[in-house]
């Protein structure tokens, strides 16, 4: 008489076993621009870096990035790394303005623009203080 023969573990379906989904690995979730921008910023050493969420007070951006560097080849620097850095991971600048001067470069990311200023410019122009009231109007109304 033959031995019984031992049966799988795995259940049987129709007469064939059932095997197991293969595992898939999940794809790196890519990082968000935002986190690109900050982190080739701080790569850079960029100072005093503000990160405004200006939506629903523009249609030009949903955010705005203002950083300072030391001098005009800091600025020009700090910007060509960001602008790098954001090509590297798939987010492609609709235009770069101000890297010939230094004193202000201007990166266009879609959703999200890139100031990268002199303190002095920075101080002048006060993009901070414009958006933070434009944002505190905007409060008071709501």
């Amino acid at each position: 008489m033959p031995a019984k023969q031992k049966t799988s573990t795995r259940k049987i379906r129709d007469g064939k076993k059932a095997v197991a989904p293969a595992k898939t690995a999940r794809p790196p979730k890519a990082p968000s621009l935002k986190t690109v921008i900050l982190a080739a910023l701080d790569d850079m050493k960029a100072l005093d870096v503000k990160f405004l969420d200006v939506r629903g007070l523009t249609d030009i951006a949903d955010f705005m990035v203002i950083a300072s560097g030391t001098s005009d080849r800091h600025v020009r620097s700090v910007a060509q790394r960001a602008v790098e850095k954001a090509k590297e991971a798939g987010f492609r600048p609709h235009g770069v303005e101000g890297q010939q001067d230094g004193d202000w470069v201007l990166i266009d990311l879609n959703e999200m623009i890139v100031h990268v200023m002199l303190p002095r410019v920075r101080e002048f122009y006060g993009l901070e203080k414009l958006w933070d009231m434009t944002a505190t109007k905007r409060a008071a109304r709501a």
